[in-house]
């Protein structure tokens, strides 16, 4: 499927800041497979040296989502990011494996440890930073 098949399918008014951020993945060489999936379609962007996921984009009832995937997000410092944001991340699921590993599949890449407004999270990299 081709990015262009995708981009119809995104709400008119988020058009050009999905075709501007796939243009800036693309230009760093950021891999894209569009599937179709139960719930619509699906965007995955994988990093070019480690193959491992970067960026989705999805579909889901309440609009199109970005599910980011940083390695080594405690490096970065979070701030300033605004208050809807901030809400995702402080309501996403704890990472089991982080708490205990035996909690959690051994498999399971683990999630995220970094600090929002001088508070711990230890988040769950599958929905830790899930954005509308």
């Amino acid at each position: 499927m081709e990015f262009n098949q995708f981009l119809e399918a995104v709400e008119p008014q988020h058009r050009e800041f999905v075709h501007k951020l796939h243009e800036e993945l693309a230009a760093h060489r950021f891999k894209i497979k569009i599937e179709e999936k139960a719930t619509g379609l699906f965007a995955a962007y994988s990093h070019p040296k480690t193959k491992r996921s970067f960026l989705n984009l999805f579909f889901r009832k309440s609009g199109m989502k970005a599910r980011i995937y940083p390695d080594g997000v405690n490096k970065y410092i979070i701030a300033n990011l605004p208050d809807s944001m901030e809400k995702e991340i402080d309501k996403a699921m704890p990472c089991k494996r982080l708490l205990n590993p035996a909690d959690c599949n051994p498999k399971c890449i683990m999630g995220y440890s970094f600090n929002l407004k001088d508070k711990q999270q230890i988040k769950c990299r599958y929905n830790c930073l899930n954005f509308l």
